[in-house]
């Protein structure tokens, strides 16, 4: 099973470090029940989209904890093996929740098959997003609209090996 876990870059370079992603229980995205029937596609790669997009507004949610780090939203794809990653099924169909699992324990970083990052012409929109968060959910329309604009940045496909460029 293909999961989408977000990080930002400080938490990449750390899982490079330490060779895996963790410790763990690690809160991640994938193509669950809900969101297959929320999208409503039978299209995969569409699903899986869908999915790295809910990980990725994860990860604008770490940026937006810790002003310290550098603006850009991390999602690593992983490969889990099936029934490793777990929805909430009290959460099933909670609207910010869709695609959400868990996955118990660390997951070695050689399990993982890309690492998705914004580029650099992307962080004053993802900083401004991130500093707008908090007043977006508080259910201010202007600074919705500013979170909705991290959106429009696709986030670039990078290989395993390209960590270290990303994190130098």
């Amino acid at each position: 099973m293909r999961v989408y876990v977000p990080l930002t870059l400080s938490g990449l370079a750390e899982a490079h470090k330490n060779g895996e992603l963790g410790p763990g229980p690690l809160d991640a995205y994938a193509v669950t029940p809900a969101l297959r029937e929320w999208y409503v596609s039978d299209d995969i790669e569409e699903l899986e989209y869908a999915a790295l997009n809910r990980a990725a507004q994860a990860s604008l949610r770490l940026l937006a904890g810790h002003p310290d780090l550098a603006r850009r939203r991390v999602v690593v794809a992983v490969d889990v093996a099936d029934g490793a990653a777990v929805a909430d099924p009290d959460r099933g169909l909670d609207q910010s929740a869709l695609g959400e699992v868990r996955v118990a324990g660390p997951v070695p970083l050689s399990k993982a098959a890309a690492v998705h990052v914004d580029a650099a012409d992307a962080e004053a929109d993802i900083a401004a997003a991130a500093a707008a968060l908090g007043a977006a959910d508080q259910g201010d329309d202007d600074a919705q609209f500013t979170v909705d604009g991290a959106e429009d940045h696709d986030l670039m496909w990078f290989g395993m090996q390209e960590i270290p460029h990303l994190i130098g």
